[in-house]
């Protein structure tokens, strides 16, 4: 017999690739079907209605474990609205790169007018008025999505950023502004300045995690469109789907598919086995701390390191190792304990007595020689 000139060689050429479409494998990437969160689209719907009859919006709290859909929800209810309406201007905020009050409203002055603040620089009063004016002068509800709020937490700048938003119509007759909340928790447990109570009254919108068959209905999709046919067999996909269902994250399973392909395409070959999955599973697993760990500067980064090098920490002992090795006073190492306890990185209980009362206990959230490994491959 002669051999089939047509049958396709078993290893990859150098051309050749496994991934139909790659995008599809970034945690940034908005997929066209949103599945599994109709009721919490509704319900943000909802929210944003009053708005497109010339009312004024019902402020929102977005909640629920990482890798829940949370963000993905507010880009495609702002992808609708600005496809559906003029009168609503949605601008999205990321509080680990934008956590204070000025930072916010320099990101919604540059959505409003299409360019940032003069160079010269301008103060937090003059860009606040001429943020407000413009939403009073052209009728516009400005909703403002808060992602990961709680890197506002610290030094009490989710009061400021709040009060300024949903007080600006006492200060700008006219001015609507509006506010949906991103955390990634069950509750929210921060205490509010009264003044802020009063005017935020959110409506809570739960993101549970996904269930096993959830998971595997979204995976099996992005496997389906992002891959070439056969690459990621039935048994592969349902070990990719342990691994997200175990971290109880979606983001792990996607990260998880992008690197097992990888790992196949630098073994050259045409399918995903199984070892790809578990040689891959490791380094997905904890793509929220990778994540937390790029935010941080340096001195931060450095009281995390400290903290992982014991189970726990009295706060005066780590202070004392922190001030040993960058010299900084413990004003700034308390706004870094806040921080850090805020994000979820370290835990900073008040536990036991200390030599003038109440003491600070510390401990990191996550395996220390794991955190430490993290913190050197970042540096």
């Amino acid at each position: 017999m002669s051999p089939d000139k047509t049958r396709k060689p078993d290893l990859l050429l150098w051309e050749e690739t496994i991934f139909k479409d790659r995008d599809l494998f970034e945690l940034d990437h908005l997929p066209e079907h949103f599945l599994h969160r109709e009721s919490q689209m509704n319900s943000l719907k909802f929210c944003i209605r009053p708005a497109l009859q010339g009312g004024r919006p019902v402020n929102a709290l977005c909640l629920g474990p990482p890798g829940t859909g949370k963000t993905t929800a507010i880009f495609k209810l702002f992808e609708e609205i600005e496809s559906h309406s003029s009168r609503i201007v949605p601008v999205h905020i990321n509080c680990q790169m934008d956590s204070t009050r000025y930072s916010v409203f320099y990101q919604i002055y540059k959505k409003l007018f299409q360019h940032a603040p003069p160079s010269s620089g301008i103060s937090f009063k003059r860009l606040f008025e001429k943020v407000a004016q413009e939403s009073a002068d052209r009728e516009m509800v400005i909703v403002v999505a808060l992602d990961d709020i709680n890197y506002l937490f610290h030094e009490k700048e989710v009061d400021h950023v709040l009060y300024s938003l949903l007080r600006a119509h006492e200060t700008c007759p006219g001015a609507r502004m509006a506010v949906i909340g991103i955390m990634s928790e069950l509750s929210l447990n921060y205490v509010l300045d009264p003044r802020v109570v009063s005017v935020f009254q959110p409506e809570e919108i739960s993101f549970p995690p996904y269930s096993r068959a959830e998971i595997k209905d979204i995976l099996g999709r992005r496997v389906q469109m992002g891959f070439y046919p056969g690459v990621m067999a039935e048994e592969v996909l349902q070990e990719v789907v342990d691994c997200t269902e175990r971290y109880g994250d979606l983001r792990v399973g996607i990260d998880l598919l992008k690197r097992s392909g990888l790992s196949a395409e630098k073994r050259a070959s045409r399918s995903i086995s199984s070892a790809d999955v578990a040689g891959s599973c490791d380094r997905s697993r904890l793509i929220h701390l990778t994540y937390a760990l790029k935010s941080l500067k340096e001195d931060e980064r450095l009281v995390l390191r400290l903290a992982a090098e014991k189970k726990s920490w009295r706060a005066g002992e780590l202070f004392a190792r922190f001030h040993e090795q960058c010299g900084a006073g413990y004003t700034r190492f308390h706004e870094i304990l806040n921080k850090l306890d805020s994000i979820r990185l370290i835990n900073a209980d008040f536990s036991g007595e200390g030599e003038r009362g109440r003491s600070r206990v510390i401990s990191v959230r996550y395996d220390p020689e794991e955190l430490i490994s993290r913190l050197g491959e970042d540096a």
